[in-house]
């Protein structure tokens, strides 16, 4: 049986045409909280058209992953059918794996109304599952369905985090870095502590740099390592995205050994400070993926 024909949009960032549905064999019952390759499309993503729907990718090998996936599914049922939960196993479902470009565990992603919406990439506490939960309602909201937004009370920020803004809105990147890194060494997890850190880094390496120069510079270079990462950070800082991800995959590309890996280890890096559902940055994952492997 071949698949339902996917939205328009939907293609740019995921390729799931060769997801197959074949018949299920006869008595056999598929877990409606495990979404495969054979039951996505309909038990997933055409329920997308009526409520917000998360899925997680997670591996039996990986125990964080594990407590993710039912700390989500508890808090789903307490939801009383608000939003649908469903639990991808990696080591399970290659083709599925392969369809959501998801190329790390845990890796969440969201549909609403057939579109989707990456979330987060690494494990999360109960509080901030909430308020992703509730910017997701907001989301679903403005997309046309008919459902309530949950009001959720912002918590407390931590000690080191009101220390790094107060350092940041003196100019003090080396402070508010250090108060991230302490942060991440209290919670090693804490996802908005590595992001805010990543900010801090990169403001500390092009705060010295003369971007004109340095651009030029790099566009003379081409296969300078260190000119072609100092021009990507300006070019990231300038919200010149495109730009930054081709200069460095093209570098990855060509480049051999210790560079290749410096390169995509600070590549990756800088994914890390775009809006997970930017199309450039989609698009940059793909061809990374295809440098690579």
């Amino acid at each position: 049986m071949s698949m339902p024909q996917l939205p328009k949009n939907f293609g740019r960032a995921f390729d799931l045409s060769s997801l197959g549905k074949p018949k299920p064999a006869a008595n056999a019952s598929v877990d409606s909280a495990e979404a495969t390759a054979a039951n996505l499309m309909s038990d997933f993503i055409a329920k997308s058209k009526e409520i917000p729907v998360v899925l997680l990718a997670y591996s039996e090998r990986a125990a964080t992953t594990i407590e993710l996936r039912d700390l989500m599914a508890t808090i789903e049922k307490a939801d009383k059918g608000t939003w649908k939960f469903g639990a991808i196993n990696v080591d399970n479902e290659p083709q599925l794996t392969q369809a959501l470009q998801i190329q790390s565990v845990p890796f969440a992603i969201a549909f609403i109304a057939e579109k989707p919406v990456a979330l987060f990439n690494s494990p999360i506490p109960e509080e901030q599952i909430r308020l992703v939960l509730a910017k997701l309602f907001e989301l679903a909201k403005e997309q046309g369905l008919n459902v309530e937004v949950p009001e959720i009370k912002e918590p407390p920020m931590e000690p080191e985090e009101v220390a790094a803004i107060s350092a940041m809105e003196k100019g003090d990147y080396s402070g508010a870095a250090m108060a991230y890194r302490n942060w991440l060494q209290r919670k090693p997890d804490e996802t908005i502590a590595e992001i805010g850190l990543a900010q801090c880094e990169l403001m500390l390496r092009i705060s010295p740099l003369d971007p004109a120069r340095t651009l030029k510079s790099a566009n003379e270079k081409l296969s300078s390592l260190s000119d072609q990462l100092m021009a990507a950070d300006i070019e990231l800082a300038q919200g010149l995205y495109k730009e930054c991800f081709t200069r460095l995959l093209t570098f990855i590309k060509k480049a051999q050994g210790d560079e290749k890996a410096k390169a995509k280890e600070h590549l990756l890096a800088l994914f890390k400070l775009v809006d997970p559902r930017h199309p450039d940055l989609i698009k940059a994952r793909q061809e990374l993926a295809s440098a690579l492997f």
